[in-house]
Formats: C-alpha cells, sequence, structure tokens
C-alpha cells in the first residue's frame, strides 16, 4: 500500500502541520466550524468581542473576548457580517498576519466589510486579503453544510487545489 492509502486506512499518521481555525462571533456556523476543525486536527479558538452574546458554545469549548495571537498557520473565519465589530475584528485580524482570513455571506451581495475596512483607513492590498464568499460552491444552506463547505475550502487552499470556490454562473 501506499503511503497515501496507510493514511486514509488510519495505518500512518497525517501529519498536516500546525494548524488553528479561529472562529470569531459565536453562532450556529461557528460551533461547527469549531466541531468540525477539531476533527480535523485544527486547534481551535472562539473570539466572541462580546461576552453576553456567547450563546452558542459547543460543550467543551470556551469563547475568548480577545482575539487570540494569530500567525501564518492560522486561518479566521468571521461567521457574522452584520456584526457593528466587523471592521475593527477584521483590522486586528488582518494586523495579526493570518495565513487566511474570510468573511461569510452570500456571494450576490457586496461585502459590508469592505467599507467597513475603508472607513477604518485599512489600505486596499489589505482589506484584498480578505476573503468573501468562504467555502466551496456546494450549495450550502444549512450552518452545519456552510461549514463543511468553508473547512474543505480551507483544506484545499492549504492543499494548493482549486477546491472549487468559483462562484460565477
Amino acid at each position: 500500500m501506499s503511503e497515501t492509502c496507510d493514511v486514509a486506512h488510519g495505518t500512518a499518521p497525517a501529519d498536516p502541520g500546525v494548524r488553528t481555525l479561529v472562529a470569531v462571533f459565536a453562532s450556529p456556523v461557528s460551533r461547527f466550524l469549531l466541531k468540525f476543525a477539531k476533527d480535523l486536527g485544527y486547534h481551535v479558538a472562539l473570539y466572541e468581542p462580546d461576552p453576553a452574546r456567547v450563546t452558542d458554545v459547543p460543550e467543551g469549548f470556551d469563547a475568548d473576548t480577545v482575539l487570540p495571537p494569530l500567525d501564518a498557520a492560522t486561518d479566521v473565519v468571521v461567521t457574522d457580517h452584520h456584526r457593528p465589530e466587523l471592521g475593527a475584528v477584521l483590522k486586528a485580524a488582518l494586523e495579526g498576519e493570518p495565513r487566511w482570513v474570510g468573511v461569510l455571506g452570500n456571494p450576490r451581495h457586496a461585502g459590508p466589510h469592505v467599507a467597513a475596512l475603508r472607513g477604518l483607513g485599512v489600505p486596499d492590498a489589505d482589506i484584498a486579503r480578505v476573503h468573501r464568499p468562504v467555502g466551496l460552491n456546494i450549495g450550502s444552506r444549512t450552518p452545519p453544510e456552510i461549514a463543511l463547505a468553508t473547512l474543505a475550502g480551507l483544506l484545499a487552499d492549504r492543499n494548493n487545489r482549486p477546491g472549487g470556490f468559483d462562484f460565477t454562473p
């Protein structure tokens, strides 16, 4: 058997390296992102700047009210683009130099993150680092489907595969 087969059959460890996923804002999608990402071997964190809104955290997970340290091994997924803190959170995340930053949202609508970041003086080159939409185009509609599509897209991106991020008709 090949090394790839050994990994698929669970007889050899798959070493993805250190990977961290920071889900931003407690939400039904972040609940599934945390659980699925942990199963995929990610170190996970939930960042919820408003302690009063920590209402949807899976058992065994904690919410941080301070953005954890971000580095080149960290992927950041913002799960609610309607929050007033969106611009400030994204600006802080971009300053941390994470590997990848994305904001959930319908690709048919303009992303509110662009205006929020411009309003905070963030350069266009940094704004362009924010991915939207996120996840593979599988027609996901429910929180677990959105989380699954998001994580599949992150894995494809990490592995330099196209993964189906194309949302053009």
